[in-house]
């Protein structure tokens, strides 16, 4: 499939997409919204990719929303106020799904980051597994500089990331956030020196993460995704059940083989 927003491909089982309108900075416009689950759907639907790359051209990795699309992206208003305003629910929520496709998508994400990562640029961050950055790259909750209160996931995730202390100056305030933050406090895992660099950096992290099982490594991000919901206890009932159905298969067989072998075990993909 073709897309506007971004560029798609694949190599060594690891998707890369990139962002691709840096004259506009990578705004978020109608299309960025379509495009996203569209390419995320394709990628769910791929059994041979077993890691995403995300990253982006030009200055910024993202400013976020673009203003002059959403400015004018309700259309006609209904003369009934309490029937608008469930319109707009519905379109919040809708623009909410790309973000939890990413979350929710069976193999993990890595943001590779540069530049700025601003508004809409922080939800897509956040819903990743993890975030590499140059060192040059900032973050800032933006929303709440436009007087809105940021509703497409950042809220949500971003304190499972952050100190609660953090977030909420960060969200209170709007201000920029550097590299050298996030990385003291684990927004980022790794900082280099360079959006190339970065984007190297990130698909070599990918590659690595692609030599394991990939029914291991979907299994460990369901148990991770999951236990955000569940207690302790039933997060381990949760991966005993998992790993009485999955663990039977041969890649533990053929792990321990390499193992005791010294070499690098080979996986077969996930069932189409």
């Amino acid at each position: 499939m073709t897309y506007t927003c971004f560029t798609f491909e694949v190599a060594d089982h690891v998707a890369h997409l990139q962002l691709c309108r840096p004259a506009e900075l990578n705004t978020m416009n109608e299309a960025f919204w379509r495009e996203l689950p569209q390419a995320f759907d394709a990628i769910e639907q791929d059994p041979g990719i077993r890691a995403v790359v995300i990253s982006s051209t030009g200055r910024h990795f993202t400013a976020g929303l673009d203003l002059n699309w959403a400015g004018g992206m309700e259309g006609e208003r209904h003369p009934d106020p309490g029937r608008a305003r469930e319109k707009l629910r519905r379109h919040i929520r809708r623009m909410q799904i790309p973000f939890t496709k990413v979350d929710q998508c069976r193999v993990p994400v890595i943001a590779a980051i540069h530049g700025g990562c601003v508004g809409g640029g922080v939800d897509l961050v956040t819903a990743c597994d993890i975030r590499v950055g140059s060192a040059d790259c900032f973050f800032t909750i933006q929303e709440v500089n436009v007087a809105i209160v940021a509703d497409v996931g950042t809220l949500q995730r971003i304190p499972y990331l952050l100190p609660q202390g953090l977030v909420r100056e960060l969200a209170y305030t709007g201000r920029r956030w550097p590299a050298e933050e996030a990385l003291r406090f684990g927004f980022l895992n790794r900082v280099f020196p360079t959006r190339d660099d970065t984007i190297a950096g990130a698909l070599a992290l990918a590659r690595e993460i692609a030599a394991k099982s990939p029914l291991v490594v979907a299994g460990i991000k369901q148990m991770l995704n999951a236990g955000r919901d569940l207690t302790i206890e039933q997060g381990l009932e949760y991966v005993a059940t998992w790993n009485a159905a999955m663990l039977p298969g041969e890649d533990m067989r053929r792990a321990i083989a390499a193992q005791m072998r010294k070499e690098e075990a080979q996986f077969d993909d996930l069932a189409a």
